[in-house]
């Protein structure tokens, strides 16, 4: 299926959303935030990240510009705990952008994923 990049900091939660995409037949890199996952965006590619927006050290949307560096077009879903925090419109971004507010159910994560995967494919 798809090479996801994940970075989530809090570590139950990380757990839960790789063992649910693995599950769903995704390899899942994941890391606790966007500084340690930088080598392996810079290491070689993958299909989608999926990033929580508030993280120490290095966030979300700092992660999500590196990796549409990296590879740009790449589809990146945004979760979030904070209600307050928001994404200008994450679909004029580019790649295919997608926002999640915690807590949501892990289904509509892989269906999250399967989506961005589709409009990949079609464009």
């Amino acid at each position: 299926m798809a090479r996801i990049l994940l970075a989530e900091d809090d570590n139950s939660v990380r757990h839960f959303l790789a063992r649910s995409l693995e599950l769903a037949g995704h390899e899942v890199l994941a890391f606790a935030d966007g500084e340690d996952a930088l080598p392996a965006l810079k290491a070689g590619p993958f299909d989608i990240l999926v990033t929580d927006i508030v993280m120490p050290r290095m966030g979300g949307l700092e992660l999500a510009m590196k990796a549409q560096e990296a590879n740009p077009g790449v589809p990146i879903i945004y979760i979030t705990g904070f209600s307050a925090v928001s994404v200008e419109e994450p679909e004029a971004q580019s790649g295919i952008s997608q926002l999640l507010s915690k807590p949501f159910h892990l289904s509509s994560l892989v269906e999250a994923v399967h989506k961005a995967l589709k409009a990949k494919e079609a464009s």
